[in-house]
């Protein structure tokens, strides 16, 4: 029910966007998850759909940038400034309530991955 795209190889300081699309219903919350080799999945993004409140990580803020277009279901991710660091595999999540945005396990659907590699 949710289709991520939008990853690829950048240069450090370079930008990319991450798209997600949903499908079957709308969602409370959605949000953006990562995981980097040998590391747990970590909180990146969220936006509730109603009020359009933004959360991030302390790790890309300022640099990164969540939105939604409710009329498509399509949220996207805006990834300015990017760092080695950033590097990982992507998910697109949503939850059907308004469970918390910075945990997954509140989260009930997950997309496929979709993998950012920033070289130096």
């Amino acid at each position: 029910q949710l289709q991520a795209s939008g990853g690829g190889l950048v240069q450090t300081g370079g930008s990319l966007r991450l798209s997600c699309a949903a499908s079957g219903r709308t969602f409370s919350v959605m949000g953006w998850f990562r995981q980097a080799p040998g590391k747990e999945r970590e909180f990146v993004a969220g936006i509730r759909r109603i009020g359009s409140s933004t959360y991030y990580a302390d790790s890309v803020k300022g640099r990164f940038s969540i939105s939604a277009d409710n009329a498509k279901n399509t949220v996207h991710l805006q990834m300015n400034s990017l760092k080695p660091e950033d590097t990982a595999l992507y998910y697109c999540a949503a939850q059907r309530g308004l469970g918390r945005v910075f945990s997954v396990s509140d989260f009930d659907y997950w997309g496929q991955g979709t993998l950012v590699t920033v070289s130096s």
